[in-house]
């Protein structure tokens, strides 16, 4: 790598995603580029899982030495980072109507538009989350939803923490859907078979006496009714809106 000191505290892999390093080193432009290294590690990670992703298997895929790879990244953590940025990709476009939205409707368009990124690239929930996002999509999407609030008076605290919590409710409600998804594709039971046995399960292990709170939940509809996939995405961040609602209406 380069040793020039941009002054951004950044890995020089970073400084290159952001365009502030053109490539390492002198001489002829080589073939391996750093973004040909994040879309092999990419593919790797969507077909066999984050777990398969290793400085010497992606070079395995580009037909290069492990340590050609090492010009442009210097650790599997920063490469995560570039993959994880890869996957999300930026922000798609605001539809023409969303001149006339608030905040809600915007924040709720980022909230359903980041989960669809990651039930779409399951494999980013499986890379942990080491630090403060810095790289430009990352920040893209960071910038989509304190921008959604512009309007309102809330402090610039008060938008981070909103992000944060509603980011985390996207990011819990995917995890568990793509955990749960994993389980039903292994077992090779349909769904609708899975969620029947649970709820026999459940009936069979509790009772009127023993567990009121869960018989009343199986003698609802709890389970079969209202047919809506995403209602207990859509109910979290409802309740969440609905609080900041609230405090955005006590600000002058």
């Amino acid at each position: 790598m380069a040793d020039e000191d941009n002054g951004t505290g950044l890995p020089a892999s970073l400084e290159m995603a952001w365009g502030l390093r053109e490539r390492p080193g002198k001489g002829p432009r080589p073939t391996l580029t750093l973004p040909k290294i994040v879309d092999a590690a990419v593919a790797l990670a969507a077909a066999e899982g984050v777990d398969a992703v290793s400085m010497g298997r992606v070079a395995k895929e580009l037909g290069v030495s492990t340590m050609s790879l090492y010009r442009y990244v210097a650790a599997k953590e920063e490469l995560y980072v570039l993959m994880a940025d890869a996957g999300v990709g930026t922000p798609p476009p605001l539809p023409p109507e969303a001149q006339e939205w608030g905040w809600r409707e915007l924040l709720t368009d980022w909230a359903y538009a980041q989960r669809a990124v990651l039930m779409a690239n399951s494999w980013i929930l499986r890379i942990p989350i080491t630090a403060a996002p810095v790289s430009p999509n990352q920040l893209a999407w960071m910038d989509r939803g304190l921008g959604a609030m512009a309007g309102t008076a809330l402090a610039e605290s008060e938008k981070l923490s909103t992000i944060i919590l509603i980011g985390g409710l996207v990011r819990n409600e995917a995890t568990m859907t793509a955990d749960m998804i994993d389980a039903i594709v292994k077992s090779g039971v349909a769904p609708d078979q899975a969620l029947g046995q649970y709820v026999r399960t459940l009936r069979l292990m509790t009772g009127p006496d023993s567990h009121p709170a869960v018989t009343r939940l199986l003698d609802s509809d709890a389970f079969t009714g209202s047919g809506e996939p995403d209602f207990q995405f859509r109910f979290g961040l409802d309740r969440i809106l609905d609080g900041l609602a609230a405090l955005v209406a006590s600000r002058p």
